[in-house]
């Protein structure tokens, strides 16, 4: 009988134990509870307690990606200073692979499964529009330094914030041989060019291979629709409009004669007036077709805290100044205000873009028309 009460008392024991630890683990929930994790009951639970802190896991900070590398930037062959500029103020590496329109276009759709670079810098604005159409690019990002564009710059923006524009130069001005012609004598409009007086005396760069050319010839096409626009080009052609593959090509072609006049970009064409050559410029009162310098975030970049950096960094209105006063490109327009142009570029240039969507949606047919155009 004494041995069968010290068994129940033993296991009473056991039983008290473990009560007490069953209540202890109660209270520390309790107390866990109250320190601000994230219930997980009924939002009537939440509500119980308006006192408390709470803070949900998906709000809580998380450590900054790490770059993984040199940051590398595709762009037009323009600008070699941006590199030492963008490292000198930001510390980011950079790793600039350059050149024309095709060429960089070429890359990225070869790269297309597998691409080397973080951030495409182009004169192409249809062409970066469709990238991020194609869900090749980072969206729905805004860089601090957005805030600055113009009201213009601002419209150029998509709606999936797709990329940034960092500026907008005339894709093609109206120049001129000035032993050929006096200002007078020269064309003044677009139009002109057809007029049996310019027969064969009149070039341009191709669309399909110069980046500024296939802006310059959406704007046209964009602006008079598909079948007006391949009437405007017919009768340039039909006039003896010659092809060159770049715009540097052009500039040569005018500087020896062998074409009289020319829709040039401007950079191009104010750079052959300051080195002397007989050249005289033009800006047409129906505007100048623009084309508009973007910068864009590839989708997967293994570098986002540099291309987001280098991003806004252009659109830092000390940089686009010192684009502008240093810069191998450095006539166009900048994106953002308080920046000067250059002091000889038209007080009143007027720059007119095609719309990004609608160029992008007609670029294949347009580039192929005039290719076949260009050949025959």
């Amino acid at each position: 009988m004494k041995k069968t009460k010290t068994k129940l008392t033993g296991i009473s024991l056991l039983l008290a134990i473990a009560m007490t630890v069953m209540s202890a683990c109660g209270a520390n929930g309790n107390n866990a509870a109250n320190s601000g994790a994230q219930p997980t009951t009924s939002p009537s639970a939440e509500t119980a307690s308006p006192s408390a802190e709470t803070t949900p896991a998906s709000e809580e900070p998380t450590p900054e990606t790490q770059d993984e590398g040199t940051l590398t930037v595709y762009l037009n062959d323009f600008d070699d200073i941006i590199g030492p500029m963008f490292e000198a103020a930001t510390g980011h590496k950079i790793n600039l692979v350059k050149g024309n329109g095709a060429e960089i276009m070429s890359r990225i759709q070869a790269e297309k499964g597998n691409p080397h670079w973080d951030v495409v810098w182009l004169d192409a604005m249809p062409t970066v529009y469709g990238m991020g159409e194609d869900n090749q690019l980072l969206t729905d990002w805004v860089p601090d330094n957005a805030a600055k564009l113009k009201d213009t710059y601002q419209a150029y923006v998509p709606a999936n914030k797709s990329f940034y524009p960092t500026g907008a130069h005339a894709a093609g001005i109206i120049v001129y041989n000035t032993n050929a012609y006096t200002a007078d004598q020269a064309p003044n409009s677009w139009d002109d060019f057809a007029k049996p007086e310019f027969k064969g005396a009149v070039g341009m760069a191709d669309p399909a291979i110069a980046a500024p050319a296939f802006p310059f010839v959406a704007r046209f096409f964009s602006e008079k629709q598909l079948d007006g626009g391949k009437t405007f080009f017919d009768s340039l052609f039909a006039n003896g409009l010659k092809v060159y593959p770049k715009n540097p090509n052009v500039a040569a072609a005018l500087s020896s004669g062998e074409i009289k006049a020319a829709a040039l970009q401007e950079s191009n064409a104010y750079g052959l007036v300051n080195s002397g050559e007989p050249i005289g410029i033009i800006w047409p009162e129906d505007g100048a077709p623009a084309s508009v310098r973007v910068a864009a975030i590839q989708k997967n970049t293994k570098n986002p805290n540099a291309a987001k950096a280098f991003v806004n960094f252009l659109l830092d209105p000390a940089t686009q100044q010192q684009l502008i006063d240093q810069g191998d490109e450095s006539y166009f327009e900048p994106s953002v205000p308080g920046v000067n142009p250059k002091a000889d570029r038209a007080a009143d240039a007027n720059l007119v873009a095609a719309d990004a969507a609608w160029a992008f949606e007609h670029e294949a047919e347009i580039k192929q028309w005039f290719a076949d155009k260009a050949v025959k």
